[in-house]
């Protein structure tokens, strides 16, 4: 069915506003008299928790089926390290909280903190990456919790070295295997980005590979200094035995894929290179492509990229796995833009910088980072909120006017992207003051679960 709700975080860390993180519940019908306007808010108990990423628990789970209920939404937190548990099932347009695990439990029965992405196991249990300890160094893993009473069963990693860093993943059951990326180090990159911190393990650099069942790491990846590896997806297709993770500071995106299948030994290649700029009044003299996220369409045949820094989504063509195509491209923001403060010196890609975007009478500042695609493909749905702190450094305009929610409208024949001029949720008009809008997730099922 078509996606009639979405789930959206939003958090106030960094924006001088003293309230609560909240999920936002936002109409996506266009027959709704409330059609592009958040409709329901539910505020967490704390402050400054920064709501980040959000996963289904779909319970005990045969992936054969389709009937799967997905009702309850999982909301780790970046910086507080607390877990809650959303019932979205009983009032899907106003959820309500029902469990939180609080961060002490995290620190002592885990040893882990700053959590990332989480997804549903096999198995129905709930599986969070995290990307430091409870003091904000760096360290890689996942912990677990409970498919059905939500508790912390504990680190998920089978007594094997935990990653210098982490924050994503995704898995393939048929294949034995899970793929995670590396992050950054949380006390060093968590106050913003510091150009002096290049060189010296602040960023990630690894791909990992874990044997799923066995709970072991079992090949790395180095995909170079100060690379960033964020965004891993597989392909849709539970037989396939390749992906691509995103490096969001190298502008890399690199496909992996089974090399062995007696062996079951994976090996990477570079897919896509996106050019830095050379630019002037920046904080560097070239502008990398920072790929903030990634989506995958469910036939496999369209893969999207979110540029953070220079303003785009991108439509590739994956057809053949090893040479995505560029088909589609929309600049929606981004700090590149004419009028702006920074100078384009050369580009390799653009013959003019591009203009601002308006809609709905509202200037779009930030750039596009978290995506998710209807089912269809037909609609992509985009926010411009990377992480409080560094959307404070790079887009302050963000910060004080609030994020936006855009739709893209995509062909999905022979490839394209429009700016769908009629749809904006504006999250600087919150009755609490201007918010930040991270993840997208809706109800009937989407392409990152």
């Amino acid at each position: 069915p078509r996606e009639e709700v979405a789930y959206v975080t939003c958090t106030y860390r960094e924006t001088c506003i003293d309230q609560p993180d909240f999920l936002a519940t936002v109409d996506l019908n266009p027959r709704s008299p409330y059609y592009g306007q958040v409709i329901h808010r539910l505020p967490m108990p704390n402050l400054k928790d920064e709501l980040h990423s959000s996963g289904w628990s779909a319970g005990c789970v045969c992936f054969d089926n389709i009937t799967t209920k997905r009702n309850k939404l999982i909301l780790p937190c970046l910086i507080s390290s607390r877990i809650y548990v959303v019932d979205v099932g009983s009032q899907c347009r106003a959820p309500k909280l029902c469990k939180m695990i609080e961060p002490v439990d995290v620190f002592w029965k885990c040893n882990k903190g700053y959590l990332g992405v989480p997804h549903s196991l096999p198995n129905g249990d709930i599986l969070i990456a995290n990307m430091g300890d409870p003091a904000g160094n760096g360290k890689g893993g996942f912990i677990v919790l409970d498919g059905e009473t939500f508790e912390l069963k504990g680190n998920w990693e089978n007594e094997c070295e935990a990653p210098p860093t982490g924050y994503d993943f995704w898995y393939q059951p048929r294949h034995n295997v899970l793929i995670s990326s590396a992050g950054l180090v949380p006390k060093r990159a968590g106050r913003g980005f510091n150009p002096d911190d290049l060189k010296k393990g602040v960023f990630g650099r690894r791909l990992n590979v874990w044997n799923l069942s066995c709970r072991t790491l079992t090949q790395c990846f180095d995909l170079g200094e100060d690379s960033l590896p964020l965004s891993v997806k597989f392909l849709h297709n539970p037989d396939a035995a390749e992906g691509y993770v995103s490096c969001a500071l190298s502008g890399i995106i690199y496909r992996f894929y089974k090399a062995c299948c007696e062996a079951n030994t994976w090996s990477v290649e570079e897919a896509i290179q996106i050019p830095a700029k050379d630019v002037s009044g920046w904080i560097l003299c070239k502008m990398p492509a920072f790929t903030a996220d990634m989506v995958i369409s469910l036939d496999d045949k369209y893969l999207y990229l979110s540029n953070w820094l220079h303003g785009d989504i991108r439509q590739y063509d994956i057809s053949k796995t090893c040479k995505p195509r560029l088909v589609g491209q929309v600049f929606v923001g981004g700090s590149i833009l004419r009028g702006g403060p920074v100078t384009v010196c050369r580009d390799e890609e653009l013959k003019c910088q591009p203009e601002p975007l308006v809609i709905k009478c509202k200037r779009v500042y930030g750039g596009p980072c978290k995506m998710q695609l209807s089912l269809d493909g037909k609609r992509l749905y985009v926010t411009n909120s990377f992480y409080s702190t560094w959307d404070k450094q790079f887009y302050p305009n963000v910060v004080r006017e609030g994020s936006v929610m855009l739709q893209i409208d995509v062909d999905t024949e022979k490839g394209g992207l429009t700016v769908n001029k009629n749809f904006l949720v504006d999250f600087g008009k919150e009755p609490n003051g201007p918010c930040l809008a991270h993840s997208i997730r809706f109800p009937c099922g989407d392409s990152t679960s």
